[in-house]
């Protein structure tokens, strides 16, 4: 059974390292990882890129707030 993860952030950096790195600990066969970023100012974008190997998809772009971004989160999901 496949999992999605999805992650709604603005402007994290500084802590965003810590929720890539419990997920990419995660020891479920089939995780779909999703970053829904909105559009953040800080370094957050520098830090999803470096991250990529374990994010299945992710999207920058202005929303009208978490609820928003989640539920763009869950039209990208399929687990």
């Amino acid at each position: 059974m496949k999992i999605s993860i999805i992650t709604a952030t603005y402007n994290s950096a500084a802590t965003l390292q810590k929720t890539f790195d419990s997920v990419a600990a995660q020891s479920h066969d089939d995780i779909e990882y999703i970053v829904i970023d909105g559009a953040s100012k800080d370094e957050t974008i520098e830090l999803i890129k470096k991250n990529e190997s374990i994010i299945s998809r992710w999207v920058s772009e202005q929303d009208k707030g978490i609820y928003d971004a989640i539920n763009k989160g869950i039209e990208l999901a399929t687990g």
